[in-house]
């Protein structure tokens, strides 16, 4: 029986066949509170082009739409099941132009620098394979003053989640000090963090920029 929880559970970092495809469709309804609570500190503006890394059922591809309705959004993920998924889900902003999606593996990313005036990851740094390689990454392909937003349901103490880490491989749910001290190396300069005041919510939020370290607003 405990196999069988460890097999769906690790669909989660990445969803592949029939247990995948399962597990893709919960994504968009079971993260939506945390992701419509972590776009409530979105930079105002319109960016342009908006990068979504980790895009899972594409639910956030389409919020991103329409909180930015003059934008652009390119969406990744390494799992084919999840491409597929978010696809199907934003049908008619990709037949419209406004939106591709496509497989994508943020440690290597395959764009120019400085082309994206947003990035977002939602739920998903928990299995990224080095936080400070693919935090340089994003920071190479955001524009000056581009911004990078971070929501994860794990504080990277709540009990919970830490007993996640111990069932799905490759999982590892990190502090907002973790992250913050990653994108500096990453060459982030401006980094906030908010925590949500009742769940082990965060939203790290960071900019690229020359003009020093201050809270972002």
């Amino acid at each position: 029986m405990m196999g069988i929880i460890k097999k769906v559970f690790n669909q989660v970092g990445k969803p592949e066949g029939f247990l995948g495809n399962m597990m893709v469709r919960g994504m968009n309804r079971g993260h939506a509170k945390v992701s419509d609570w972590g776009m409530t500190h979105l930079p105002k503006g319109e960016p342009g082009k908006i990068l979504e890394i980790g895009c899972g059922g594409g639910r956030n591809v389409g919020e991103l739409l329409k909180t930015y309705p003059s934008s652009t959004v390119t969406a990744i993920d390494y799992s084919s099941v999840s491409v597929d998924k978010s696809t199907k889900y934003n049908k008619k902003a990709i037949a419209s132009g406004r939106c591709v999606v496509k497989l994508g593996d943020v440690s290597a990313l395959e764009f120019p620098k400085e082309k994206y005036g947003l990035a977002t990851a939602f739920e998903t740094i928990y299995f990224w394979p080095g936080l400070e390689r693919c935090f340089a990454e994003v920071f190479r392909v955001l524009e000056d003053d581009g911004v990078f937003l971070i929501v994860n349901e794990s504080d990277g103490r709540d009990s919970a989640s830490l007993k996640f880490e111990k069932i799905i491989d490759g999982m590892k749910c990190y502090t907002s000090e973790e992250i913050e001290t990653a994108l500096g190396y990453a060459g982030f300069q401006e980094i906030e963090s908010y925590h949500h005041q009742s769940n082990p919510w965060i939203a790290v939020l960071a900019k690229k920029s020359d003009h020093g370290t201050r809270a972002i607003r």
